[in-house]
């Protein structure tokens, strides 16, 4: 029978994402229009944007937290151009962005001694081969394959490289141990469900340290620079950011923070978004058509949830007729305001994302995985109706 009850947001798209319960363009109603970032008023806000963040985060002293253009993409870009070339390098893959930063170091930087340590769809590479003599680059969450590092226990607390991690999936859900960390990227457009285009980039001393000390071989743009004669530029980490930001999106980005510092901070959204992942997995155990993409339990991903269709009809089906497929049962969560966006991504195997990141409520997803059941009994029927097999 369909289902007695909707999700009271469709949103569950894993980027952009959903904002926090009891959003309002009423949160942007106190931001400085049309004043200059470098006015007092503004800087202090920026600045304000800072101090939250690293506080909600659980910064380590000496770590520096700043905001910079072009989202997350830009910060690991930036971390990339600014400290690799020092030392030979390792870098894990094991989904589209991880296979981008490959790319990037190899085809443009043309990094010396690249080690690549890679994995198929639903895989972690092997940990243990990671030479922490070297930098290190990987993604703490993989966005479009669902799997995550299990932790942080294969990380050298006597590394002599550094660790950068594209974490833009993981801050404000996932704990990270940032004494392991050297330097982290994010976008607030994932978590805590802001506005897209800005990025953030957390440094450790030792980061700050190979900056300072180490000069890139190639030409770096404005909007890369965090050093000048040699000095860390200090400004960018008290609200002088490298470009304009949008104070709207400032605005937006402060009242997502006070609204997870009211719920109870970083405990509180970790907490929220495992309630996600735990109401999928409950759900998965008992469903005979779906499972998840990561392999591991331990390694499944709590923010964007990735889902492969396990029912042998379906999966005797041919690629084409399987996109087909799950792309008629996304149109219709989208027609009934069910669920937008939540087909898997481009570049990964064919099935369902959901994002379970801690503005998302858990009846929310429960309600959701209600209609994914009826829909995909819907949509199969379908299939053998075209077959002759009604």
């Amino acid at each position: 029978m369909i289902p007695a009850q909707k999700p009271f947001s469709a949103l569950f798209s894993s980027g952009p994402t959903k904002k926090f319960p009891g959003w309002s363009l009423n949160h942007l109603s106190e931001t400085s229009h049309g004043r200059s970032h470098r006015a007092a008023i503004p800087k202090q806000k920026i600045a304000d944007a800072i101090d939250k963040m690293s506080s909600l985060l659980r910064l380590p002293a000496g770590y520096r937290l700043g905001i910079v253009p072009a989202s997350d993409t830009g910060a690991i870009e930036m971390a990339m151009w600014s400290v690799l070339g020092q030392r030979p390098l390792d870098i894990l893959a094991w989904e589209s962005f991880g296979q981008t930063w490959v790319i990037d170091v190899t085809k443009q930087l043309k990094i010396p001694n690249v080690t690549e340590h890679l994995a198929g769809w639903g895989e972690l590479p092997n940990l243990d081969n990671v030479n922490f003599d070297n930098d290190v680059v990987f993604c703490w969450n993989g966005t479009t394959s669902g799997v995550c590092v299990p932790n942080s226990d294969w990380i050298a607390s006597d590394r002599l490289g550094l660790t950068i991690v594209d974490a833009t999936s993981a801050c404000f859900a996932m704990h990270i141990d940032w004494e392991k960390i050297d330097i982290a990227t994010f976008s607030w457009q994932k978590s805590l469900g802001g506005e897209a285009a800005h990025g953030v980039i957390i440094l450790s001393p030792r980061a700050v340290d190979r900056l300072e000390n180490y000069t890139p071989p190639w030409p770096l743009p404005k909007i890369f620079q965090l050093t000048k004669n040699g000095k860390i530029i200090e400004g960018i980490f008290r609200g002088e950011t490298i470009n304009t930001p949008s104070l709207l999106c400032l605005e937006d980005l402060l009242a997502a923070l006070d609204w997870a510092e009211r719920i109870g901070g970083l405990d509180e959204l970790v907490k929220r978004s495992k309630t996600n992942l735990k109401a999928i997995s409950d759900w998965v155990d008992k469903s005979e058509w779906a499972g998840f993409l990561s392999v591991k339990p331990e390694t499944r991903s709590s923010t964007s949830i990735c889902l492969k269709i396990v029912d042998s009809d379906i999966i005797d089906l041919s690629e084409e007729e399987k996109k087909t497929f799950v792309k008629a049962i996304t149109n219709r969560l989208e027609e009934e305001m069910v669920a937008f966006d939540i087909n898997a991504y481009r570049s990964a195997p064919v099935g369902l994302r959901i994002w379970g990141g801690p503005t998302v409520e858990a009846t929310d997803i429960k309600h959701l995985l209600s209609w994914l059941d009826f829909i995909f009994e819907e949509q199969k029927k379908m299939i053998n109706f075209k077959k002759g097999n009604l």
